[in-house]
């Protein structure tokens, strides 16, 4: 069965008007939004079409909302990866330079004004592969300052405190420490020191001596008899 509708005499009498509504609708009609064929008579209200144009409104401004949140984060994800890619740049000029601890690192860059999440993420990335290691730098520290320093263990552990390497790796750095070892460091360096003191009576000589391995970190029992061996070479 078909039904059909047929329009009204007012209808009929207003073939004018009626265009003009329908070329109302069609420019209210949102861009790419199908047209909708009415049979005759069956056209919506003003109320239905009021309805209708107030989804379009919502939709409209639905669609432009997420279009800016998506230019949105991809603006940050620039951001981010240019605040990475810096955070990278500084972190591993400052390394190809000298050993540095995490915290040493990290205050480089808070200088240089490096974001602090890309700071957080540039740290943790280098020490997953083994460019920032604090226990390694605590080794590395240890030895130079015993061989080639002549420091004794007071002034190393004042020495690693000061770039914030930690009690673990400190301990662990002198864990093979060797008094004995310690004691025959100072007097060598007693006994080089001693041998520039030429110029100065032996008082005077004791007490730069004193001094001077008291300044590099021996202990006060480990000075003294450094210093005793070191001034019986004066006669």
């Amino acid at each position: 069965m078909v039904v059909r509708f047929f329009p009204s005499d007012n209808e009929r009498a207003g073939d004018g008007d009626g265009e003009r509504r329908r070329a109302r609708r069609e420019s209210r009609r949102a861009p790419g939004e199908a047209a909708i064929a009415y049979l005759p008579g069956a056209a919506p209200s003003e109320r239905a079409q009021a309805a209708a144009a107030a989804v379009r409104s919502i939709a409209e401004a639905d669609a432009v909302a997420a279009a800016e949140h998506d230019a949105a984060e991809r603006a940050l994800d620039r951001a981010r990866e240019k605040a990475g890619k810096r955070a990278a740049n500084v972190s591993l000029h400052q390394l190809a330079r000298r050993g540095m601890s995490r915290w040493e690192l990290e205050q480089v860059l808070r200088k240089r004004e490096v974001d602090d999440t890309a700071a957080a993420a540039e740290l943790d990335r280098l020490e997953s592969v083994g460019l920032l290691d604090d226990e390694a730098l605590a080794v590395s520290l240890v030895y130079a300052a015993r061989a080639r320093k002549g420091q004794g263990r007071q002034a190393i552990e004042r020495e690693l405190r000061r770039r914030h390497i930690d009690d673990d790796a400190i301990s662990a750095a002198l864990v093979d420490y060797d008094q004995e070892e310690e004691l025959d460091r100072a007097i060598e360096v007693a006994l080089k020191r001693v041998a520039q003191l030429h110029d100065v009576d032996d008082k005077t000589a004791e007490r730069r001596l004193y001094g001077y391995l008291q300044r590099r970190g021996y202990s006060g029992e480990t000075v003294a008899v450094a210093v005793g061996d070191a001034m019986r070479t004066r006669h």
